[in-house]
């Protein structure tokens, strides 16, 4: 008994030294090995928890008291957001020197959101577009566009498509800036006449949506339950890479509508009241390794700013334009910047308006 007081005495102290990061991430946005490999170099405990829109977590960190270390928020307009707000503590540095590594013109795009590049780096980026089941949206609608937003935004292709099933994002934040693109406006107009216009748009094609899925719709896609999505890239293209691995014949593939998909990038950050912003500093540091973050790419199909990882990419995914598009296409890209508090509450009214009228 002494003997094993005398254990959970000495156990205590060890226990309370123990080093933890906890991290906030998008859901299916890691290499589990990346994850081990963590633990196991740095003796640090990871704590991993996830969420699935731009939504929860501005909600989340704006609040303040988070809990988390580390976030992951896309550079608008989360992250500006949260620059903008003093939600996020500056980086040092001198204590992030796989930093240098970054590619300086991706940088350079997400400075507009952050000033100086002083508050995140990029973790992966993508755009966003469409998700199709060639096989089974041919069936349906055999004279489907399938280069343009045409395909979802017109009622009548969005009607026949409807027969195997559309799923949408439910994200205003990410939908808004694109049918505001389809229509000919900025992505980023808080005009109320345009927003009629998108709600117009959104509320033609609603009987045609049968689900709306937070942060994408991998399973749905994978499993055939669904011939269009409106999602991320790299949600496609996981889902595409299951349903090969599945061997049940479905067949997937991102398009990138030529009327211009929205590109984002995702920010490694700090939030401010961090418990633990000398370790967020060391996982940030240990993901911007390149070989690290080739294994993050390879695993969950989206890219990264970091150019030396390129002789680790999988040659199947550094040669699929849905991962790594071609500079053609890029040219035809689009990125958002932040609009004033007023038009982002009427997108949100304007989107609950949307949703509720199924």
């Amino acid at each position: 008994m002494r003997l094993l007081l005398a254990f959970m005495l000495m156990a205590v102290p060890a226990m309370a030294q123990q080093r933890v990061v906890n991290v906030y991430n998008w859901s299916d946005y890691i290499d589990p090995y990346a994850v081990a490999r963590f633990e196991r170099e740095t003796g640090i405990k990871l704590l991993y928890d996830v969420y699935d829109s731009l939504e929860i977590l501005e909600g989340k960190l704006l609040a303040g008291k988070s809990g988390y270390d580390v976030v992951v928020p896309t550079s608008e307009p989360s992250f500006s957001k949260l620059v903008r707000s003093g939600a996020l503590l500056p980086l040092d540095r001198a204590k992030l020197p796989n930093a240098a590594g970054l590619d300086a013109a991706l940088m350079q795009q997400v400075a507009t959101s952050d000033p100086g590049n002083a508050h995140g780096v990029i973790y992966l980026w993508g755009t966003i577009g469409l998700g199709v089941n060639e096989a089974r949206l041919r069936a349906v609608a055999p004279d489907a566009p399938r280069d343009s937003w045409d395909l979802l935004f017109k009622p009548e292709w969005a009607r026949k498509a409807a027969r195997c099933g559309i799923t949408m994002m439910d994200s205003a934040i990410d939908v808004i800036p694109t049918v505001l693109k389809y229509l000919g406006k900025s992505p980023d107009s808080a005009d109320a006449g345009d927003l009629a216009l998108v709600e117009k748009t959104l509320k033609a094609i609603r009987p045609a949506i049968r689900s709306f899925a937070s942060g994408g719709a991998i399973e749905t896609m994978a499993a055939g339950e669904t011939c269009v999505v409106l999602s991320y890239s790299g949600d496609v293209i996981q889902a595409a890479a299951r349903a090969e691995e599945a061997g049940k014949g479905v067949k997937l593939r991102y398009i990138a509508p030529q009327e211009g998909a929205q590109l984002w990038f995702d920010m490694l950050a700090i939030p401010k009241d961090a418990p633990h912003p000398a370790e967020a500093l060391e996982f940030i540091n240990f993901i911007l390794r390149p070989d690290v973050m080739a294994g993050i790419t390879n695993q969950v199909r989206y890219p990264n700013a970091i150019p030396a990882t390129a002789k680790d990419i999988a040659p199947d995914i550094a040669g699929d334009p849905g991962v790594y598009p071609p500079a053609e296409q890029r040219a035809r890209f689009f990125t958002i910047g932040p609009v004033p508090p007023e038009a982002a509450r009427a997108r949100s009214r304007l989107w609950a308006r949307f949703k509720g009228n199924g």
